[in-house]
């Protein structure tokens, strides 16, 4: 089961350490995306990359409509991976809608985590009430509409927005890039079930120790939705960026590795 497993998500080991640190990455790309804060925490854990299944090097005749058709899917596989590895009181470092898979899959399996630290994590995309998650549904219907008739144009549109960084186009177009890059109809998939997810009522079952990394300024969550975080999760902290957009692991690294080391050292 083990080489089955790690073949499929494409998993990739480093580090001089023994204690594990997973790095999942969110929707639109790959385990690439980290390749800026990775080295500064080689020399003092067992760092585990790997791709969601449909995202990547990863194995595409491995994705399954049915499984992951929602996070709950996510979820299992994120565990058969740690169990392929024997990964006990993990770290697991969640981008956006890998944070809810984090979640769902430390309610399931709280043994297999020690800490889990989310950046730019989000309960529910979508308005509901009083509840504000930053988009209605007519939005997510657009955003799917686009994704459907043109891939690269929804990647060209898309990529900016969610950067932030518009003094520095070339971190949307590096975004753009790897977007573009995705293999479009299970990524169009991948992003309804991202943006159609809603983890509110689960948030209470967290018992591991939740950190939530977030900028003030991100077009994908709203302030509203990590201050909801902050109030339904049990053991939570909440540590703002000095960053903005929605990616600041490629826009503004060096920040997020010092937040991530602060959030390490307070477990």
């Amino acid at each position: 089961m083990t080489q089955p497993v790690l073949a499929r998500h494409h998993v990739q080991l480093s580090g001089q350490g023994k204690t594990p640190l997973i790095f999942a990455h969110g929707f639109g790309c790959d385990q690439q995306i980290w390749h800026r804060v990775i080295p500064a925490f080689e020399a003092d854990y067992r760092i585990v990359l790997f791709d969601h299944v449909g995202c990547g090097r990863s194995e595409l005749s491995a994705y399954d409509a049915g499984r992951h058709g929602s996070l709950e899917g996510y979820a299992r596989d994120l565990l058969e991976l740690c169990d392929a590895l024997g990964l006990e009181q993990a770290t697991l470092v969640a981008h956006s809608v890998a944070g809810a898979i984090g979640m769902l899959a430390a309610i399931d399996q709280p043994e297999r985590f020690r800490q889990l630290i989310a950046i730019g994590p989000s309960p529910c995309y979508v308005n509901d009430g009083d509840y504000k998650g930053g988009f209605e549904p007519a939005d997510i219907r657009a955003l799917l509409d686009m994704m459907e008739r043109n891939h690269v144009e929804w990647a060209g549109h898309l990529a900016p927005l969610v950067m932030d960084n518009p003094h520095r186009p070339e971190l949307a177009e590096d975004l753009r890039q790897r977007f573009a890059a995705a293999e479009p109809a299970i990524s169009r998939r991948f992003a309804e079930v991202t943006f159609m997810s809603d983890i509110r009522a689960r948030l209470p079952r967290v018992t591991v120790p939740t950190s939530i990394l977030y900028c003030d300024t991100d077009a994908v969550v709203p302030l509203s939705a990590i201050e909801y975080l902050g109030r339904h999760l049990p053991r939570c902290r909440l540590h703002r960026l000095p960053a903005s957009g929605h990616y600041p692991h490629l826009s503004h690294p060096d920040a997020v590795i010092a937040a991530l080391r602060q959030e390490l050292a307070a477990v």
